[in-house]
């Protein structure tokens, strides 16, 4: 085992964006892992954080019913407001745009009111819109005008999720317990998009599109209420203009220190390893239907439309334990990261390239099934990363980092449809997806640290650590 300090020399003195008042550790036997203190008195307990994280991946599920909730019910609404094809991807595209523009803005209102209130206001909304949705269109004259801008504002609030998820979570647990907790929730959009496939498509033939919207948006204000009655103490969930130029306990960051930040080695892998792999996936969800409608004509839909997303949910979950096994084992945290996005974005793209010679329906789908799973595990890498880094603006940060993946997956996904068009072949595509993912990948395991780069310089320490 070689011995190593904990901070290189490309340490910058200059960004000071949190205080410490605690005095510094003694440095520990090569292989423990003491970490920078923090406020452990804010800190969720063990059982507190359990509970939080069920809510969490409740909430998240249902983000995704009320999110998918158009997409499944769009043919049957261009049916009856006879909309073409391509108002029926205006209606659909529309929420991306609203997306893209509230990401940084919730992951900085997080940073400085808490998560939890930004998750509660935005839930509330995006559950009653999903719920009134119905109404806007049948009480508007022209209901192609009226479900682009309900999508649209769909985007607005349901952009502020993930950054407000990271906010909380950097502020409230621990180092040693945030991959669980962060790749527990996020199993919640596999767990959602299966729930609102299946039952939503149930009560479309039953009931009517109608039913698909009032249902998902009445259950998504139901947990909005129960985690302000139960969780919150019925706290009003109140974001003042005060609470947001005061900061409230998290430092603010000036303009200066924001540029120091971005210069960091550390925190531009960060971003460019969370773009590739956002657009990867963004890019595998949007052309892997097509793929095997394509390769398999006569494949059953609902196989390679729910097995893969039933193999994400378990290998998100045992990323997340693993990645907090090793950690609290004594593995550099580091380390760990940088292993969970091998398999994200080296394993995953193994699988990828396996599927251009596949000319057999079960392999195909395995191979996606376990390209899908290994995806997950970015989930205990980069997605917990940002929050090692810079626990006191990974809201802030974390929304930067998914605006770039949101507009970059978006071109990826244009720019794939141009190759199937001007090759014929689906493996350029996924040539082009592996060689995306190897240079996030490569980025990643160069320039990724889980030290804080967002202290005070004075109190850094050097620490001996195993690799």
């Amino acid at each position: 085992m070689a011995v190593i300090p904990k901070y290189g020399k490309k340490y910058s003195p200059d960004l000071v964006c949190h205080k410490e008042s605690q005095p510094s550790d003694k440095a520990g036997a090569p292989g423990s892992q003491k970490k920078w203190p923090e406020r452990h008195n804010n800190h969720w307990s063990r059982p507190v954080a359990r509970v939080w994280t069920v809510v969490l991946l409740l909430g998240t599920c249902l983000l995704y019913c009320a999110r998918v909730a158009m997409p499944i019910c769009a043919v049957s609404m261009a049916e009856q407001f006879s909309w073409t094809k391509r108002e029926s991807g205006m209606v659909l595209g529309s929420f991306f745009w609203g997306y893209c523009f509230t990401q940084v803005f919730g992951g900085y209102v997080s940073d400085r009111v808490g998560g939890e209130k930004v998750l509660l206001l935005s839930a509330a909304a995006w559950g009653s819109m999903t719920a009134f949705t119905p109404i806007l269109a049948h009480f508007c004259s022209q209901p192609i005008f009226s479900m682009t801008l309900a999508r649209f504002l769909m985007g607005l609030l349901q952009g502020v999720h993930y950054p407000s998820l990271a906010s909380l979570c950097s502020q409230k647990v621990v180092e040693s317990e945030r991959g669980f907790l962060m790749s527990t929730v996020s199993s919640g959009s596999y767990l959602g998009t299966l729930v609102i496939g299946g039952a939503g498509s149930l009560m479309l033939d039953l009931y009517g599109w109608h039913s698909v919207f009032y249902v998902s948006g009445l259950l998504s204000v139901l947990w909005a209420y129960c985690m302000w009655k139960y969780l919150l103490k019925g706290e009003g969930p109140i974001i003042t203009l005060e609470s947001l130029g005061s900061g409230g306990s998290q430092p603010t960051l000036s303009k200066r220190h924001w540029l120091r930040l971005l210069k960091q080695p550390a925190v531009c892998a960060v971003i460019v390893t969370h773009l590739c792999a956002a657009s990867t996936f963004f890019t595998l969800l949007s052309w892997l239907p097509t793929f095997f409608k394509d390769t398999f004509p006569e494949a059953k839909g609902w196989v390679f439309n729910v097995i893969p997303w039933l193999v994400a949910i378990p290998s998100s979950l045992f990323s997340g334990c693993l990645s907090d096994h090793l950690i609290s084992q004594g593995y550099d945290t580091a380390s760990v990261r940088k292993l969970m996005q091998f398999f994200s974005m080296g394993v995953s793209s193994v699988f990828t390239l396996l599927l251009c010679g596949s000319n057999s329906f079960p392999w195909a789908v395995a191979f996606v099934s376990a390209t899908m799973g290994f995806t997950t595990f970015s989930h205990s890498g980069v997605s917990v990363n940002v929050q090692d880094l810079a626990p006191s603006c990974a809201g802030s940060l974390f929304g930067v980092m998914n605006t770039c993946g949101a507009f970059s997956g978006v071109l990826l996904v244009y720019f794939s449809g141009y190759l199937i068009e001007t090759t014929g072949s689906w493996a350029s595509v996924f040539a082009l997806i592996s060689a995306v993912n190897l240079l996030g990948l490569c980025t990643f395991l160069a320039f990724a640290e889980a030290r804080r780069v967002d202290i005070e310089p004075s109190k850094a320490r050097h620490h001996d650590i195993r690799i």
